[in-house]
């Protein structure tokens, strides 16, 4: 069984049995919902979707087009695209909501429903119970034939958010080209390899260096921007003399970044060297999630400016931030965001202000990456087994460490001098995940491995 069902959207492996994997019957069941949410929700009648690469995309972009319309709703289809796109072009269409088409880092044979209010944000954790709870009980209905929407194409989306990033107080479009950088980038056979070389160009990059960046959805790798999936990008980078590597996930909303020597620059540091750059520019507070790295809050006391700490979850994050009015924030995972943009995490506007910071620096990546405390993270996880209370479960590890500092607003995460560790159950998976961080590689696998025993002697 691999539908998963949650306050976020639908995702699921292509084919199968119904209820069981993502069919075309629960394709039209979850969209028939979430357009009965909008009608509850908003009085406008447009919906954007938009999709990433994979090759189911367009049969699933035929069944959501189809619902949208037979609820009388008007359906403006941005197409192959990204995430970020699709929720810039909410706002942009005046609609009630958006749909983006994606599993994001899942293989290729998944596909997923994410879905966003119209604000073009990720709809709240209470809209997605009351969304469940429309799916649980089918409570929606069609309009007649004279009420049908319509349905129409939009083919300058892509267009349109690069022209917002151009126009961002912070891009420095004239220095970027004046620079002569050489960008290698990794595309992943998504939108990705549509969207970075527009961008580039547009930003008066010449010497540009495209890797699987064929929109098959026919994905080389494993499409996490982790180290051991982007080693092509890695060799490439230093074997053609780029001055820096890009490689993003298949809806282009995670960004991770390589060094002119072929040099994971590390995930997590992707939004601390952002943040760096912002705050030259601006006094801000910034936030992260819970399990983002400990040298985003570093560099923020850098700057004389406070760090805050959400709940995990892209709408949690945004929360926080408009509750502080930080200018910047993101997670820890290469997602970057900007609200002078959008709210969302977005992976074009990284690679605008990296750049920026490149060329306004005059540092190589490998100096830019020197200026931060390097810090080791482990991401390992808990398997849950049947009738598990895990909250009973994290509750008792929590006393038995009454002694340390804790922050309990997601799970538990557990703070010490230079390092944390951070125990929250799994949005997506029946599992506890464990992130633990240490200035000492050893160290941190010592931490979390002594949690995870804990918890599994208690799961047992």
């Amino acid at each position: 069984m691999s539908l998963i069902k949650s306050i976020s959207g639908i995702r699921g492996e292509i084919g199968g049995q119904v209820s069981e994997n993502l069919t075309p019957i629960d394709i039209v069941h979850f969209t028939s919902a979430y357009c009965e949410w909008c009608k509850q929700n908003s009085t406008k009648k447009n919906i954007v979707i938009g999709r990433d690469a994979r090759i189911s995309g367009k049969m699933v972009s035929n069944l959501v087009s189809g619902c949208i319309v037979a609820q009388g709703f008007n359906v403006i289809d941005v197409g192959l695209s990204t995430t970020p796109t699709v929720e810039i072009m909410v706002t942009e269409s005046d609609a009630a909501g958006g749909i983006i088409l994606t599993a994001s880092h899942n293989p290729e044979n998944w596909n997923a429903l994410k879905l966003l209010n119209e604000k073009g944000e990720f709809i709240s954790a209470a809209a997605g119970e009351a969304l469940l709870q429309i799916v649980e009980k089918a409570q929606y209905s069609y309009v007649s034939e004279a009420k049908l929407g319509a349905y129409t194409k939009n083919k300058t989306a892509l267009k349109t958010h690069i022209e917002k990033i151009l126009a961002l107080p912070y891009v420095n479009q004239n220095l970027i080209a004046q620079s002569n950088f050489t960008v290698a980038y990794d595309g992943i056979n998504s939108t990705g390899g549509l969207a970075i070389p527009l961008l580039l160009q547009k930003l008066g990059v010449n010497n540009v260096i495209g890797i699987n960046d064929d929109v098959s959805g026919k994905f080389a790798h494993t499409p996490e921007p982790l180290p051991k999936n982007i080693v092509e990008l890695l060799q490439v980078t230093k074997n053609k003399q780029a001055d820096v590597g890009f490689v993003v996930d298949p809806d282009v909303d995670r960004l991770a970044i390589v060094d002119e020597n072929g040099n994971y620059f590390g995930e997590e540091y992707t939004l601390v060297a952002v943040t760096d750059f912002i705050m030259q520019k601006t006094k801000t507070p910034s936030v992260s999630n819970l399990s983002s790295s400990k040298a985003l809050k570093d560099v923020s006391e850098k700057h004389g400016n406070t760090h805050y700490a959400s709940a995990v979850g892209e709408v949690n994050v945004v929360n926080k931030m408009k509750a502080v009015n930080a200018k910047i924030g993101g997670e820890g995972n290469g997602g970057i965001i900007l609200p002078e943009l959008h709210y969302g995490r977005d992976a074009l506007v990284g690679i605008a202000l990296f750049l920026s910071f490149m060329a306004e620096s005059e540092m190589k990546v490998s100096k830019i990456r020197s200026q931060y405390t390097d810090y080791f993270m482990i991401k390992d996880k808990a398997q849950l087994t049947a009738n598990i209370d895990l909250d009973m479960i994290l509750n008792e590890i929590s006393e038995k460490h009454s002694d340390i500092a804790q922050n309990k607003i997601d799970g538990v995460k557990f703070e010490f001098e230079d390092s944390w560790v951070h125990l929250r159950k799994s949005n997506t998976e029946p599992i506890i995940r464990i992130y633990a961080e240490h200035t000492s590689k050893e160290a941190c696998k010592q931490l979390a491995q002594k949690f995870k025993t804990e918890l599994l002697e208690l799961i047992n």
